[in-house]
């Protein structure tokens, strides 16, 4: 029997008593036809109606602070030590300043920026104290550059690596600033001054020697990262920043400068960042980071399919810019041009792209980066040989491989 009348909607369906008393407070009116053409009204429950249409509700007014979608959870990974930046889930080549990875030695130390002081002394004319409010005084300087722990090298023999935990040790940032040759001149650095000490204000009272000539060359006192002061964990009120050197050069927290005619030795130049070479040789005051470079995409945990891949990644080198990174789908055996994404800058992550067709074999791709410099990005085996089995140590920045299996499921192909 057609249980069918005239009033009757065409989409009716029977509704729970829960359903109907839970929607009726709130329900929607709409005009339906029914079965024999007559338009009637009809309530949809809210149970029923589409809640997520952005064009029906008013969003959230203007806040004091910008938030990322509830969608987006990048997030670094933390150890006792450091946390490591999601290079696999950043776009283009700026980090967030709340990405940033960071690395330190006592913990952050919470310093008030009206108690800040910055003391410049030793083999100097006038031996000065500068507050944050006095840094801030002076010609202000800006550039974009990456940092990278020394460190900056993990691996897995399974593969399940993602380049986060490889290479997340670094990362990029628009630095703003003074000038550490505009406070040198100012201090009146002496001729005979070819070092100096950088000092932090943390609990391990991180000390390093620095050349002079570096300081002169790009050095700088950074107060801003990415158009606001910079975060705690990097180094708030002010830190030291050399471009292109190890990160743990430009020590965070900073209080103290003191010029010498002499390296100081201190702890963390000569028992730390160190490293062994070949014949029983220890390496020191190592300070460039080498030329590298990862495919972050598609990298472990993505699965692929069949067809056209945009492979992705970024290239540094601490000796200048990169000139080319080259990429290899097949195992090493040739080689093509990436594209490199402007601008290309000194000192700086950049961005590189490769278009290519996936057949669906097993196969593994790999990067490789060369510097203004000339120097190319070497692999595992070459490092061995030139440094003796330093995997896991400080400045190794071999080739990163990815394998891709029948499945498009990537891992990481360890080195051996």
């Amino acid at each position: 029997m057609n249980s069918e009348t005239e009033d009757t909607p065409l989409f009716h369906k029977p509704l729970s008593r829960r359903k109907l008393l839970g929607g009726a407070a709130t329900a929607a009116v709409v005009l339906v036809q029914t079965a024999v053409g007559k338009t009637v009204q009809a309530a949809i429950p809210e149970a029923a109606v589409i809640t997520d249409d952005p064009t029906k509700k008013p969003g959230p007014l203007p806040s004091e602070l910008g938030t990322r979608s509830v969608y987006e959870k990048p997030v670094r990974k933390p150890s006792d030590t450091s946390s490591r930046t999601p290079l696999q889930d950043l776009y283009g080549t700026i980090t967030p300043a709340d990405l940033h990875y960071e690395r330190h030695h006592a913990g952050v130390p919470t310093i008030k920026p009206q108690d800040y002081e910055l003391y410049i002394h030793g083999l100097v004319e006038k031996p000065m104290k500068f507050t944050l409010s006095d840094l801030k005084r002076f010609p202000a300087f800006s550039r974009i550059c990456f940092l990278e722990c020394s460190g900056n090298f993990r691996s897995n023999p399974a593969g399940k690596i993602t380049p986060q935990e490889i290479a997340g040790l670094t990362s990029q940032s628009e630095w703003t600033g003074v000038l550490l040759s505009t406070l040198f001149r100012e201090v009146g650095v002496k001729p005979n001054a070819t070092w100096f000490l950088a000092e932090g204000s943390d609990a391990a009272v991180m000390t390093r020697s620095i050349p002079v000539k570096k300081g002169l060359l790009d050095g700088m006192i950074a107060y801003a990262q990415n158009g606001e002061a910079i975060r705690p964990e990097q180094g708030y009120p002010a830190r030291l920043f050399l471009p292109g050197w190890e990160g743990n050069t430009s020590v965070k927290w900073l209080r103290r400068l003191e010029f010498s005619d002499a390296p100081f030795m201190t702890r963390e130049e000569t028992s730390k960042y160190t490293e062994p070479v070949k014949d029983g040789k220890i390496r020191q005051f190592s300070f460039d980071m080498d030329t590298r470079s990862i495919i972050t995409f598609p990298a472990y945990p993505v699965q692929v399919e069949k067809g056209w891949i945009e492979i992705r990644g970024i290239a540094w080198s601490g000796r200048g810019k990169i000139t080319k990174v080259e990429v290899s789908t097949d195992a090493g055996k040739t080689w093509q041009l990436a594209r490199l994404q402007d601008p290309v800058l000194d000192k700086a992550h950049t961005y590189f792209r490769h278009l290519w067709q996936w057949n669906g074999a097993e196969t593994e791709i790999r990067s490789r980066a060369v510097d203004e410099t000339g120097y190319t990005q070497p692999t595992f085996n070459q490092l061995v040989a030139a440094r003796g089995d330093n995997k896991g140590g400080y400045h190794f920045n071999p080739i990163t491989t990815w394998l891709i299996q029948r499945d498009g499921q990537v891992l990481n192909k360890p080195d051996k």
